[in-house]
């Protein structure tokens, strides 16, 4: 016999077809969920109006369900005591016929047919069940003698129904009714109905059962259509609620999207945006509060905006007449300075003082002007092809001697950063500067190393310095200006406390950034990161935070090792 090949038999296709579809459905009903948790969350409308139709469904449907329990009871109890009213009066009815009957010991056995006949007809007519009646005559069990007449029944008499309680209730309370509900097949559907049972003395014959089987389906299609009527009321009421409450909460969400989109274009700059006002009512109000606020903020903003221009102009007036007698000063300075050899000792040293205090002065005066720009925002770059490797390599040579005479071992390693990228030159010194300097002159004679590496997004320059460090809340402000961690310290390199703001606005410029870890005791970490492609934010590092030992090989290198 051949075998059938894996995954080959008739189920199969049936099978993946069907795990197709459950996959498809569950995608559309994730999909589904996630936009209605999204409405959920951005419209205030759509939660509005979810949460008025959700409660309103719940009252409705509470209150349909109770009405129709009550109509349902009433239906049935009204049908119930209309059917024991018949079966009662069709009962007393029967024995009546066979009570008047002249039938002896002797009668045969056709008249008590014919009498049962006539009592069966009797019935009928005092039944005015819509859905129809069901007789059927039995002889009661447990009866002695021969059996003289036949049980006899109705076309179609639904002998299941008759259950063995019914009959033990109808034996045993005899000369009373006994009701039981029953389920009636019809076409295959089933219906309701209620069986009767009750018992009749037969002359010459003995006890019989009586058993009248009642169908109820005209009760339950009332029902159904009030139900029906119910659901479709429902339904219509829940929709006119939603339009209602829509446009209700159209009335003042579309005012609330209104001055949101107002303050969007405020907070844009558009200083004369106003939400406009109409009437005055509640709505009303909160629009001219609104529009007294913007106001408010806009004249403050102005005023602001108006102090840092003659701030910015101040700095930047007063630094440029600053360098007219700066330059005298510096002439003489110098002259002085040359000559110093030819003074008395107190005179020549202070004439060296006044040197380095002029140079000091340049550079803050040179720094004030470039803070100055960059409060004005009319900074501009001026990109170059920069290695980024071969440029902290010069910073690196340039404060080698400083390092020497510090007693700092100045290491550089770069795994990365030779790729060519556009930066401005002149900018990224000055900040590798600043980072260098500072390591080495808060770096306590310990190593502080340089370290320059990238990734498929980013260029990273590391420096690492193991001096003093600073506790958290300090190197949370070391990019303040003026703002120094240790004012009572020595500065062994001429600083202005401007550096590392200049530098992290150097980096802004580049679209990177600078981050810092420092822990006292412990050395401080400074990190430039670049990003390769300008036009992408700078999200992570090729250097990761938070340190840098002295047997650091680089992410580069580890990935190398990796492979």
């Amino acid at each position: 016999m051949p075998a059938v090949p894996s995954g080959g038999g008739p189920g199969s296709g049936a099978g993946a077809r069907t795990a197709r579809v459950g996959r498809r459905v569950r995608r559309w009903l994730r999909r589904g969920w996630r936009a209605v948790a999204f409405l959920w969350r951005r419209s205030l409308m759509f939660r509005s109006v979810a949460i008025t139709v959700m409660t309103t469904g719940l009252a409705i449907a509470i209150i349909g369900t109770a009405v129709m329990i009550s109509i349902s009871n009433n239906v049935y109890s009204q049908r119930r005591d209309q059917i024991e009213s018949e079966s009662a009066r069709a009962t007393i009815v029967a024995q009546g016929i066979f009570d008047a009957a002249t039938a002896g010991e002797d009668n045969n056995q056709s008249e008590l047919e014919t009498l049962q006949s006539e009592a069966q007809q009797a019935i009928l007519s005092n039944t005015t069940s819509p859905g129809g009646t069901s007789i059927a005559i039995e002889r009661s069990p447990n009866q002695s003698g021969p059996q003289t007449v036949q049980n006899v029944a109705s076309q179609g008499f639904p002998d299941a129904v008759i259950t063995d309680v019914l009959r033990k209730e109808v034996g045993k309370n005899t000369g009373k009714l006994s009701l039981q509900p029953v389920r009636l097949e019809d076409d295959g559907r089933r219906q309701p109905g209620l069986a009767v049972g009750s018992t009749l003395q037969i002359p010459s014959a003995g006890q019989y059962e009586l058993y009248l089987v009642y169908d109820l389906s005209d009760a339950q299609q009332t029902l159904d259509f009030v139900s029906q009527t119910l659901s479709i009321g429902g339904v219509a009421l829940m929709v006119l609620i939603a339009l209602v409450t829509s446009l209700v909460v159209r009335l003042v969400v579309v005012p609330i999207r209104g001055a949101a989109e107002t303050s969007r274009k405020i907070a844009a700059g558009r200083l004369d945006e106003r939400i406009p006002v109409r009437g005055s009512d509640d709505i009303a109000t909160l629009a001219r509060s609104f529009n007294d606020m913007a106001d408010a903020v806009s004249r403050q903003i102005t005023q602001l905006a108006e102090l840092s221009r003659v701030q910015q102009r101040f700095v930047s007036d007063v630094s440029h007449e600053l360098r007219t007698p700066l330059t005298t000063i510096r002439l003489a300075g110098d002259m002085l300075y040359d000559s110093r050899h030819a003074f008395e000792p107190s005179v020549g040293r202070s004439a060296e003082l006044l040197h380095a205090q002029i140079e000091r002065f340049e550079l803050l005066l040179a720094d004030l002007l470039e803070i100055s720009r960059f409060d004005a925002q009319a900074v501009q770059l001026d990109p170059e092809p920069v290695i980024p490797a071969a440029l902290a390599a010069d910073i690196v040579d340039e404060f080698r001697p400083l390092a020497e005479r510090a007693g700092t071992d100045l290491q550089l390693a770069t795994p990365g950063g030779h790729t060519t990228m556009q930066l401005d030159a002149k900018r990224i010194r000055r900040v590798l500067r600043n980072l260098v300097g500072n390591a080495i002159e808060h770096g306590d004679a310990k190593p502080v190393q340089v370290v320059v590496d990238s990734d498929a997004r980013t260029v990273a320059i590391a420096v690492r310095d193991h001096g003093i460090g600073m506790p958290p809340e300090d190197a949370a402000r070391v990019f303040d200006r003026f703002w120094r961690a240790d004012p009572s310290r020595k500065r062994t390199i001429g600083g202005t406390g401007l550096g590392l703001a200049i530098s992290l606005g150097d980096a802004n410029l580049h679209g990177g950034r600078i981050d810092v870890w420092s822990r006292p005791g412990e050395g401080s970490t400074f990190v430039l990161t670049l990003p390769r492609d300008e036009r992408v934010a700078v999200t992570t590092s090729a250097i990761p935070l938070p340190e840098l030992d002295e047997s650091y090989d680089g992410p580069r290198a580890v990935r190398e090792e990796q492979d």
